[in-house]
């Protein structure tokens, strides 16, 4: 470039859902789609934004596949219960695969699906259209038909509390900043390369990993849009972010990779809440 900076001209992508690379890629693509539409959606209405995290129990390898099948049939079902098409205007929906690595655990070396989702939601929401956790949880289980209660976090997008304590930006800069960081989240691709790879060269547990991951994430479609941000995402003509072009992913690639790479936020038991959580360039990922 011009002014000194690089960019990706070309480059041969083997779209391989474990590639480290690949992955890399369509997260920012994704990262940068999801910045337009909800930029669009925010224009058109006056909406709030929920985060959402669906979970079912840990299995073993040879259940993956199936239990993610399940899931996916499940939020089909889920997302057409009239509980949530009154209270979600639109949202977008990504699956995660985790591996549990503790030894100490007495599910160590099982699976963790689970749906990360960022619902779009009416002012209103808060009011006569609330759904509580609870709730949440109900209908996730009753869509999955399980026989116990599934584990299910629901959050407002809204500044954490460092963030709030700043006075230097107005109230709708600190929400567009949270809401940012909700963006690189759900942006986040199925499966991150430093859960696969644990330099565990003994138990041959990496190979054990990359067999059951690659079965059961075969020609799955791991993210989706519904309701308005679906409309808005064929409207604005963007392409498939999960097989489509990996090298032209955004216009701003330095701003969307420092986003989406270096700033991540997960859920922490004991603080019960999520927190946003800063790469320096020395961090392992482990």
């Amino acid at each position: 470039m011009k002014d000194g900076t690089l960019k990706l001209y070309q480059a041969y992508f083997c779209k391989v859902r474990l590639c480290p690379m690949c992955n890399w890629r369509r997260s920012l693509k994704i990262a940068f789609q999801n910045k337009q539409v909800i930029e669009v959606a925010n224009q058109r209405e006056k909406l709030k934004w929920i985060f959402l995290t669906l979970t079912v129990q840990n299995c073993k390898g040879s259940e993956l596949k199936q239990t993610m099948d399940n899931m996916m049939k499940a939020w089909n079902n889920f997302s057409r219960y009239a509980v949530f098409k009154k209270a979600v205007k639109g949202y977008f929906r990504t699956m995660e695969v985790t591996r549990n690595h503790d030894f100490n655990s007495k599910s160590y070396g099982t699976y963790h699906p689970h749906f990360h989702v960022l619902l779009a939601v009416p002012t209103n929401y808060f009011g006569k259209n609330y759904v509580t956790q609870k709730e949440w949880a109900e209908l996730w289980g009753k869509a999955m038909k399980l026989d116990y209660t599934p584990i299910v976090h629901v959050a407002k997008v809204k500044p954490k509390a460092e963030l709030a304590e700043v006075t230097v930006y107005d109230e709708e800069i600190k929400e567009q900043m949270a809401l940012e960081k909700a963006i690189f989240e759900t942006s986040k691709y199925a499966v991150k390369d430093s859960d696969v790879i644990r330099g565990d060269k003994v138990t041959g547990r990496n190979i054990e990993t990359v067999v059951d991951l690659d079965k059961a994430l075969a020609y799955k479609r791991l993210i989706s849009y519904g309701g308005l941000l679906k409309e808005i995402h064929k409207e604005l003509n963007l392409d498939d972010a999960e097989d489509g072009d990996l090298i032209h992913v955004s216009e701003n690639e330095d701003e969307m990779a420092n986003g989406a790479v270096d700033v991540m936020a997960y859920w922490h038991i004991g603080l019960n809440d999520y927190v946003i959580r800063v790469k320096d360039t020395e961090d392992t990922g482990e």
